[in-house]
């Protein structure tokens, strides 16, 4: 007899039309949409399965707008995505790591969405076979196709969908369309289809494991680390053990244990990067986003991330993410301690 569940698959796909479904007045514009987000994560997949094999791996020669050195797969995995959201029609404007730039869809491909993507986050570890992953975030643009670049500088609480792709031992699909509820899908390379296989992911109130690079610790501010001494050696009376240490450097990796088994990942600002690392538009917002509508909460360490109005596309910020009573401890530190956010660290 056939398992059952072995043949009544809910593909990514199938899961987006019944999101669809729920909606009576949905076009199913969005639905297309994330058919070309698929589609670039698949073939992002592909070319970093067989980088080596294929010499996909080292640099292209140039740098990007971040001045980072450019991977010669970072530039394959811009222009597959910036081509196949292009062509399905429905988004206006494309802002991606890759590109100086707004990119402009011409009039008669223009559709009523923005998208802002990493198509390769952590491509500095491909060489070494680590986890990296592809980040984005969907808005609607208020006027749609005719619209105007000034619709995508907003708040991050006006984002609509938000995931990430991590690929390494296997390829796992994160998304969110907001209602409190996160997926989580695999790619199953038989059937060429992302299988859901975490369904509604919810993040620990409180976990045992903080994410950070402490090799910046010399240049963090006192409230920082206040906040991550309090983790390693905390007070006797909490009752609570060591958090243990674990740092990947590709966020896509470090976000998604976050995710799955609590704790805290975290990019904050230091004497080098005040205002702090992450890029807001396209890695910050999209994780805000996936981590709230697990239950967590995501803080720059005074103020709500999704709260953020950036000013320009490339803008960054500092970033706590995961559950939440680990991010009330952090906002409760920078509270108590001087940091350099608000301008009380010297």
């Amino acid at each position: 007899m056939t398992d059952h569940h072995q043949t009544n698959l809910m593909t990514l796909t199938r899961y987006v039309l019944e999101e669809q479904r729920q909606h009576p007045d949905a076009t199913g514009d969005l639905t297309i949409a994330m058919n070309a987000v698929q589609l670039g994560c698949k073939f992002v997949e592909a070319c970093v399965r067989k980088a080596r094999l294929i010499n996909l791996v080292g640099l292209a020669g140039n740098t990007n707008v971040q001045g980072e050195d450019q991977k010669k797969l970072d530039v394959l995995s811009n222009e597959m995505f910036v081509n196949a959201l292009k062509a399905s029609g429905k988004f206006s404007f494309m802002v991606s790591e890759e590109v100086d730039d707004i990119v402009v869809v011409p009039e008669e491909l223009r559709g009523k969405y923005c998208i802002t993507f990493d198509p390769l986050d952590g491509s500095s570890n491909i060489d070494a076979g680590v986890n990296v992953g592809t980040i984005f975030g969907i808005w609607r643009l208020p006027s749609g196709p005719r619209a105007t670049v000034e619709e995508i500088l907003v708040p991050g609480s006006e984002i609509i969908a938000g995931g990430y792709c991590m690929y390494g031992s296997s390829c796992n699909l994160v998304l969110t369309f907001g209602g409190n509820r996160v997926e989580g899908f695999t790619l199953d390379p038989a059937i060429g289809e992302f299988i859901l296989t975490h369904p509604d992911i919810r993040i620990p109130p409180r976990g045992k494991i903080y994410s950070v690079n402490e090799g910046n610790s010399m240049y963090w501010d006192d409230a920082t680390r206040a906040y991550f001494d309090s983790l390693k050696a905390p007070p006797a009376d909490s009752g609570r053990k060591p958090y243990s240490a674990r740092y990947i450097g590709s966020m896509v990796a470090d976000v998604h244990r976050t995710l799955l088994y609590g704790g805290v990942f975290a990019y904050p600002s230091d004497r080098k990067s005040r205002s702090g690392k992450l890029r807001i538009l396209y890695e910050s917002f999209p994780m805000a986003f996936i981590t709230e509508q697990a239950g967590g909460r995501a803080t720059t360490g005074i103020q709500r991330v999704l709260d953020l109005v950036p000013k320009h596309i490339h803008d960054r910020c500092a970033i706590f993410l995961g559950g939440a009573d680990d991010i009330a401890d952090a906002e409760a530190a920078f509270a108590a301690h001087s940091n350099w956010l608000n301008g009380s660290q010297k």
